[in-house]
């Protein structure tokens, strides 16, 4: 009778241990789905990091240089310069 009860103890502690590596806390698919998360998130911060690096150099230009006020004005504003003619091509 003892011969049997370490055996199935064994196998019941197995089925124990299997059933909380697949469908348990931290089991194969909550660890793939955190996986995609942190891929999705991933790429999400590289998109923020693009925009905040445009933004900044943006910031620079602006603080540095009169060409890109020029630019802006002339672009948003549809300012000229005295003597310049303003010509508007629609498409």
């Amino acid at each position: 009778m003892r011969s049997r009860i370490v055996p199935i103890i064994l196998v019941l502690l197995l089925l124990i241990l299997q059933w909380q590596l697949w469908t348990g806390r931290g089991s194969v698919r909550d660890v793939s789905q955190l996986q995609d998360k942190l891929a999705e998130q991933k790429e999400a911060n590289a998109k923020a990091a693009l925009a905040n690096d445009r933004l900044h150099s943006e910031v620079n230009d602006l603080k540095e240089g009169l060409e890109m006020v020029e630019e802006r004005a002339r672009q948003e504003l549809g300012m000229v310069k005295p003597n310049e003619v303003f010509v508007q091509i629609t498409r």
